[in-house]
């Protein structure tokens, strides 16, 4: 690669051009974009402008930004930009901000966002760069059975729309999507993208080598024709449209998994639910590679002089370097039906997004993703092939797992009667980095009922909710998550298993939102919200199926979980937890503390197998509550980021003559823990959490505890205050400060 020492001046140097003035870099994946203002010209215009890195890599351009590439991320940089005419190079100008470039993740790659239409323009701000990178938007009314799929992308551009479900032409919508912005998109007021009140669902592609390529081009009518792209690797699904207007023609899908030998023989309809066709005049026989895709002779994608769009989805297979551990995030695979029963399918990670479709059969292209419910006990699909409002079941027919997903069959021909090949398009779960700061990740979120449904905006998208009843004496604290489903209550001040809510309870279908219904929202009665966001380092959900025989779970923290909460879900079962801090932090894993129960811990082998958790797997034993034989569980899983959160324990300052002072908990933070939950670790003592929502303060503040159904009590004595580095206990209660020498406590905090 180029490159260049800088601020060397001609001979003539008065008539080179001013020196520019640097502007902010944007980093991206071993490259970055550095901004610049032209200076004034010198004698002759400016020929080229030069920006190069503190360590000399760089590149040309004409105009800014120029984009710097062979940058090695994690490795933090500084560039200069130098304009250069006939007689020579300018000054270099000042130093740009420090930069560093990383792998991209794939929150900045693909997006599921659920909005409500208002029949408004708006923005849809979902955090996908599409006017500066390009990319695909698919729209889908989920309630209504009248507006189609439809596709948008930056290659052929806003207002011009495309159907799954349908044969025609490109649309021009006017008040449809109106354009591409650098976090999103902004619509109109038309009905299918934005009609009032009905619930949207829009999926986001952003263009990025070994992900996602759009490539528009003119047929030329001549078997055997390449196609140019900038995929980077072999696509592993491709799907062309002809959209010139005046013509209605089918669209074309290439998927790797349509054949174990030859799927370049092979194609299938989008907009219909035929199984797979053998025609030459589709691929010409011919398998793509990773610069190219070739195009037979049907008008189907190369009539000539008409005008086509391939969407490119790639196919990682351990080599997709995404995120800082080089991880694969997209991939376009088969299995095969086993008629009535289970297929696991491996994909080495938890996916958000998944699209179906039996290959063998005539069968619907289903579509599923976590956001609408992709969960263990139901789910809500769309398929891309009808105009259909989206359905589902009680039994979900695709279950994610955290290494894949299951496919649980009752003999459906839709994913696969015994011997059927049916194919698959899977996207990562958004996991990849480690939160920075513990607002994008947890929230408290206060309200008062008013008896009807509501939705309430929040900062995050929560992954787990616990709700608190403030001020009604005998209602449990509940836990909803996005694994279980929405509206599926667990209470943990008792041992019973869930309890389903689909139009009562609190539902978590929503982006940067929640819904609470008439069970959760009694008049004039407070509540509280407790929001967790799944995060690599600091929160994980893993559901499982027990064996009844000592195990490992697969879970995606990323770190060794440092406290699990594990319950029996299907039927009644302890609250089982593991703390890192039982036992004065030796071999906590030989102990165990029950959430529905002031209890102080068990030593036992039974839940954990004596075996601690690592930062791929927990172990469990053969206890009915963690691991039955025919049990379904859920496991939440908490870790220490720092400055986020904070897992620990301490001792209480009591001394021998039932002294005390004020112990201070340094948790690493700066501005304080916003969130705190305390045990009692040697002994009884109740599971007492406080909010700097509600209040954390040095006078007396409110507080709940987990195991009862009291409402929130403020008491002195049970107690904290706030301090910068995390919070400080007060002695004299048996559940925070402690009451008697020696006792011992563990806590989980969030900055």
């Amino acid at each position: 690669m180029p490159r260049y020492n800088g601020g060397f001046i001609g001979t003539d140097g008065l008539d080179a051009p001013d020196a520019p003035t640097i502007g902010t870099p944007s980093a991206g994946s071993a490259q970055a974009d550095i901004a610049f203002t032209a200076g004034a010209a010198g004698t002759t215009a400016t020929t080229e402008f030069v920006a190069t890195t503190n360590d000399g890599i760089g590149a040309t351009g004409t105009s800014s930004p120029i984009t710097i590439t062979g940058l090695t991320n994690g490795t933090s940089y500084t560039a200069r930009v130098y304009a250069k005419n006939s007689h020579g190079t300018s000054a270099a100008s000042a130093a740009s901000a420090s930069f560093t470039p990383l792998a991209e993740v794939i929150s900045s790659l693909f997006s599921t966002h659920l909005y409500t239409g208002n029949s408004s323009t708006r923005t849809i701000t979902n955090d996908i760069n599409l006017s500066g990178k390009g990319g695909l938007v698919w729209i889908k009314d989920r309630d209504s059975s009248s507006n189609s799929n439809i596709l948008y992308d930056t290659e052929r551009g806003a207002y011009k729309g495309l159907f799954s479900n349908l044969t025609n032409a490109e649309d021009t919508r006017s008040t449809g999507l109106t354009g591409f912005t650098s976090s999103g998109f902004t619509l109109g007021s038309l009905g299918a993208e934005n009609g009032s009140s009905n619930d949207k669902v829009s999926w986001t592609w952003r263009k990025q080598a070994k992900y996602f390529d759009i490539v528009t081009y003119t047929g030329n009518g001549t078997a055997g024709r390449t196609i140019s792209h900038n995929l980077g690797s072999i696509p592993g699904m491709i799907m062309i449209k002809q959209y010139q207007a005046g013509e209605a023609r089918s669209w074309s899908v290439y998927h790797r998994g349509m054949d174990s030998s030859a799927p370049e023989d092979y194609y299938m309809r989008l907009e219909t639910t035929g199984a797979r066709s053998d025609d030459v005049g589709q691929w010409n026989d011919t398998a793509p590679t990773s610069s190219v895709f070739t195009v037979g002779d049907s008008t189907y994608v190369n009539s000539n002089g008409e005008s086509y769009v391939a969407y490119l989805f790639a196919h990682n297979n351990n080599d997709g370097g995404f995120g800082p551990d080089g991880e694969d995030i997209i991939k376009c695979g088969s299995f095969t039906g086993v008629g009535t029963g289970a297929v696991n399918v491996n994909l080495g990670f938890e996916p958000q997004w998944i699209m179906v479709k039996n290959a063998t059969r005539s069968e619907g292209w289903f579509i599923q993703d976590s956001m609408r419910g992709m969960a263990h006990g139901d789910w809500e699909y769309l398929l891309a092939n009808e105009i259909s409002a989206a359905a589902g079941s009680a039994t979900n027919r695709v279950v994610p797992t955290a290494t894949g997903f299951t496919i649980n069959n009752n003999g459906s021909s839709a994913f696969g009667q015994s011997g059927d090949t049916c194919i698959y398009v899977a996207i990562r779960r958004p996991d990849q980095s480690t939160p920075t700061a513990g607002t994008s990740v947890f929230q408290a979120h206060t309200y008062t009922g008013d008896g009807s449904t509501r939705k309430y905006s929040l900062n995050i998208t929560p992954d787990m909710v616990i709700n608190l009843s403030r001020n009604i004496s005998g209602d449990s604290p509940s836990i909803n998550d996005r694994v279980r489903g929405s509206g599926k209550e667990m209470y943990t001040s008792g041992t019973g298993g869930q309890a389903s809510y689909p139009s009562q309870g609190l539902q978590l279908d929503h982006t940067n939102a929640i819904e609470v219904q008439d069970y959760r929202d009694t008049n004039t009665k407070n509540y509280l919200n407790l929001c967790w966001k799944r995060a690599k380092g600091y929160f994980d959900i893993v559901a499982y199926s027990g064996t009844g025989s000592n195990r490992t779970v697969t879970h995606n923290l990323g770190a060794a979980p440092e406290m699990m909460w594990i319950k029996r879900y299907d039927t009644t079962g302890s609250w089982m937890v593991y703390h890192k801090g039982l036992n004065g932090g030796t071999n906590p894993e030989q102990y165990v503390f029950y959430l529905h129960d002031p209890q102080g811990p068990d030593q036992s082998s039974g839940p954990w197998n004596n075996t601690a958790p690592t930062s791929s797997v927990f172990s469990v034993g053969t206890n009915n509550a963690v691991n039955n034989s025919s049990g379904e569980y859920v496991a939440y899983l908490f870790a220490t980021v720092a400055g986020v959160s904070k897992v620990g324990s301490y001792t209480s300052t009591i001394d021998a003559t039932g002294n005390g002072t004020n112990q201070t908990i340094d948790c690493g933070f700066t501005n304080g823990a916003r969130f705190v939950f305390i045990k009692r670790s040697d002994g009884a003592g109740d599971w007492v959490i406080f909010d700097s929502t509600r209040g954390i303060t040095t006078n007396s503040d409110p507080h709940y505890r987990l195991n009862q159904t009291y409402t929130e009590d403020s008491d002195a004595y049970v107690d904290i205050e706030p301090h910068s580095s995390g919070f400080i206990v007060n002695p004299g209660s048996v559940h925070v400060g402690g009451d008697t020498q020696g006792q011992t406590y563990v806590f989980y905090a969030i900055a």
